[in-house]
């Protein structure tokens, strides 16, 4: 007796140890498969895309404010203190030169911003159409487990069957066209086209 109870908890054992075993293979195998995506992602970054975002991760740190603020407060003070002592000021004030510069650099950074936006919603996009495809395969999944539980229940003999109208439509995997067109048709009905229109025109009909 003793010897099948060590066989059984061995048996045991070993099963808890392989489900173990192949679960952490699973989710090693998904975090090197988004490692990937990652990586094949930075490896299409060009050389150009790379440096604009570098400077624009140095332009969201706090010390570019600082510099930015300590440029434009030596700039002032340079040409104050060049007119106090009677000499010529490079940029007398109103200070045409510092507000190019400054107009100059703003252009810059909101371009150089922009072009990291538009690569990181590029980016964002490929995850939202890959999380909707996970989602729609996950649905299917439950839609088949839900059939599967159901023809289980009609086959033993010692449940009873009934007719349960929830789990029959949950059955049915869900249809991606069908779901699209029901969100267009709602976005269109709580935002008719003719609502700007309309409140365009003041109250006696004109425009």
């Amino acid at each position: 007796m003793k010897i099948q109870s060590t066989i059984k908890s061995s048996s045991s054992s070993d099963a808890v140890n392989k489900s173990v075993e192949s679960e952490q293979d699973q989710i090693s195998q998904n975090i090197e498969a988004v490692l990937e995506f990652y990586n094949r992602e930075e490896q299409k970054i060009s050389s150009s895309q790379r440096a604009l975002e570098q400077i624009s991760n140095f332009i969201g740190q706090p010390v570019f404010l600082g510099i930015i603020l300590l440029f434009v407060a030596l700039w002032i003070l340079a040409n104050t203190l060049l007119l106090h002592f009677g000499m010529a000021a490079f940029d007398p004030p109103p200070f045409i030169w510092l507000q190019g510069i400054v107009g100059l650099g703003a252009l810059l950074t909101a371009t150089i911003v922009l072009t990291k936006q538009n690569r990181l919603a590029k980016l964002a996009d490929q995850r939202a159409h890959l999380d909707l495809k996970v989602t729609l395969l996950t649905e299917q999944k439950a839609a088949k487990l839900i059939d599967l539980v159901e023809e289980l229940r009609r086959d033993l003999p010692n449940v009873k069957n009934r007719h349960d109208s929830e789990a029959a439509s949950l059955q049915k995997s869900m249809n991606p066209d069908l779901v699209l067109a029901a969100l267009d048709e709602r976005s269109e009905s709580e935002n008719p086209p003719n609502a700007n229109v309309a409140s365009t025109k003041s109250p006696s009909g004109k425009k």
